[in-house]
């Protein structure tokens, strides 16, 4: 199965956590902010990384939109960006847009103009954490798309002991651990012959539906 390929409009902590979860997935990925800074950032880990105005049509014929699979516009506060960015991107043929609104009001209109999904990151997030806080657990989450999501939780407390390779997450569940926090420090690098022990705090990228499998709630 090919690996899809993503532009990312806004880099911002909400598309850059998209951006770098999805190049970290092995996806193709365009990363477009008007921040230089937030940019070089990006450029680390992502395919292609530009400086750019997303709502300039030429912008995005330089990009070569038309090929993308789906783009994800994190830009919320600017409502004019975020609107012409979702116009453009639907008008150049982008099968599937992500949105993020800023409001009600903002929501209604990108509806109005195509986007095929409109997301609130925070609220959303905020829901899921209060149900799996309930349900005993500590878990962060981003969605990335309809589909997929990332999240941060402890270890399980029937995988501790067990290394990465014995547990084979990815047969056993359909999800992918991408990297292992500990303390302050993120590794990405991770050897599946070490064990999994109380202090770490995996992070997971999978599709919604086998985060049920570990109780988790996507």
């Amino acid at each position: 199965m090919r690996k899809k390929e993503y532009g990312v409009f806004g880099l911002g902590k909400f598309g850059m956590a998209v951006a770098m979860t999805l190049a970290k997935s092995g996806n193709s990925v365009i990363a477009v902010d008007m921040d230089a800074d937030r940019v070089d950032e990006a450029a680390e880990f992502v395919t292609c990384a530009m400086a750019a105005d997303v709502t300039d049509p030429d912008v995005l014929d330089n990009l070569g939109i038309r090929n993308l699979d789906c783009v994800i516009i994190g830009v919320s506060t600017n409502m004019q960006a975020s609107i012409m960015a979702t116009i453009l991107t639907k008008e150049k043929g982008v099968g599937f847009v992500v949105a993020k609104a800023e409001n009600e009001i903002h929501k209604h209109i990108l509806e109005k103009v195509g986007a095929d999904k409109i997301v609130f990151p925070e609220a959303e997030m905020g829901t899921r954490l209060a149900r799996n806080l309930m349900g005993g657990e500590f878990v962060d989450l981003v969605e990335l798309s309809r589909e997929f999501s990332m999240v941060e939780m402890p270890v399980p407390e029937e995988w501790l002991g067990k290394s990465m390779r014995e547990l084979d997450v990815r047969g056993s569940y359909g999800l992918n651990i991408i990297g292992i926090k500990r303390g302050g420090d993120l590794k990405v690098n991770l050897n599946p012959e070490n064990p999994m022990e109380k202090d770490m705090t995996l992070v997971i990228v999978g599709k919604n539906s086998d985060f049920a499998k570990i109780g988790v709630e996507a």
